[in-house]
């Protein structure tokens, strides 16, 4: 198990910050590639033809690394979740009808890209909800989801976890299911990739999109998607010409390609090479990848456990174990005033989120047990 890194960043004293899921702060040695990157662009004849290709191929590494996939090129560089769904979306072949599995809230951007193309195909989404009771919720809310995959599924999108409260779902046992009828695994991994591990082997996901400014500790704006075969042919939504082959070749650009490049780098973003926002992120993930994703998710247990265990003695609600992310867990108390617990963080300076009816606790690895102690401390009444 690792320690903690308050170290490798710049967050101030008196502040306990639990909300990665709304943002996590930047790394020390990705604020500082930032800084020399953008101060490049002083001098563009520094910035050379290779330059638009060589950033984006070790970000694709290890990106590749962290989620255990082989092949670096089923990796796309994207600059949100949504533009990486709508990738999926634009090439889901679907029929009036047939419908998408999602779980009920689910963040938006793995909602409104299934709502436009059912609009425009009449395809149906099933928004799985969870049980009204508390007891078992994420248990059932899973046993749910699967018995809705049959065979009239064309796909399933869902998160690893819920990003309102962390409730973690089987993907497995999902994937399993959906293999079964035919459907694809569309997975949202911006509140879990980075510090809850995931593999590419072993779920085998037709699509896995993340953000890189909450877990993966990278910058705004910039994200990273997996596309399996399924969409090995397809159309993406923009037509850059760093997509197309031979690009490399700036000589000769105007000798128009009919092919894209291999592999998923048919469905990265305009202007990819972001040469201020790809150094940062490699940074972010190559230390990720440092610690180990295991280790992380074990630490942040390690010093969340004893604060779940000393809240629910007071009252609060929190999934089971088995069944909620280590690094995210939604408070939940009945019969208690939301407005007076965010007035009384707010007052000792933690930062968490209100999010549905749940307060979202989200430490990483900058956090320590104090921290911990600070917010049982501040919920004590």
């Amino acid at each position: 198990m690792i320690s903690c890194k308050r170290s490798k960043f710049t967050l101030p004293k008196k502040v306990t910050y639990l909300n990665c899921a709304y943002m996590s702060p930047l790394l020390k040695t990705a604020e500082k590639v930032g800084i020399q990157n953008l101060r490049r662009k002083r001098n563009p004849s520094t910035i050379l033809a290779g330059d638009f290709f060589k950033d984006g191929e070790l970000l694709r590494e290890e990106f590749a690394k962290l989620i255990n996939t082989p092949d670096a090129k089923r990796i796309a560089i994207v600059p949100s979740v949504s533009y990486g769904m709508a990738n999926v979306a634009r090439n889901l072949k679907i029929g009036r009808g047939e419908k998408i599995i999602v779980a009920a809230e689910q963040f938006p951007s793995n909602y409104y890209p299934w709502q436009r193309l059912c609009l425009e195909t009449g395809a149906v989404i099933d928004a799985v909800q969870p049980p009204i009771e508390l007891s078992q919720r994420g248990a059932i809310w899973n046993e749910r989801i699967l018995s809705s995959i049959d065979n009239n599924t064309r796909a399933v999108a869902i998160g690893n976890v819920h990003w309102a409260d962390g409730t973690l779902f089987q993907l497995e046992q999902i994937r399993k299911r959906t293999k079964d009828v035919g459907a694809l695994l569309i997975i949202d991994g911006t509140q879990s990739v980075g510090v809850l591990p995931f593999d590419v082997k072993k779920i085998q996901p037709d699509a896995l999109v993340c953000a890189g400014y909450k877990w993966l500790l990278g910058p705004y704006s910039i994200g990273l998607a997996y596309y399996g075969e399924y969409f090995d042919n397809g159309i993406p939504i923009e037509e850059s010409w760093l997509n197309r082959m031979d690009s490399e070749d700036f000589s000769a650009l105007v000798d128009y390609q009919a092919s894209y490049q291999n592999g998923s780098l048919r469905y990265d973003v305009g202007e990819h090479n972001n040469f201020v926002l790809v150094p940062m992120l490699i940074k972010s993930i190559a230390q990720l990848n440092k610690w180990g994703v295991q280790n992380m998710q074990d630490y942040i247990k390690s010093i969340t456990t004893p604060a779940i265990e000393s809240l629910r003695e007071k009252g609060y609600w929190v999934e089971d174990d088995a069944y909620r992310g280590g690094h995210l867990f939604g408070l939940r108390k009945l019969r208690q005033d939301a407005q007076k617990i965010r007035e009384v963080l707010n007052r000792n300076n933690i930062f968490v989120s209100q999010r549905g009816d749940a307060i979202r606790v989200a430490p990483n690895v900058y956090n320590d047990s104090k921290d911990m102690s600070r917010l049982v401390k501040a919920l004590s009444f």
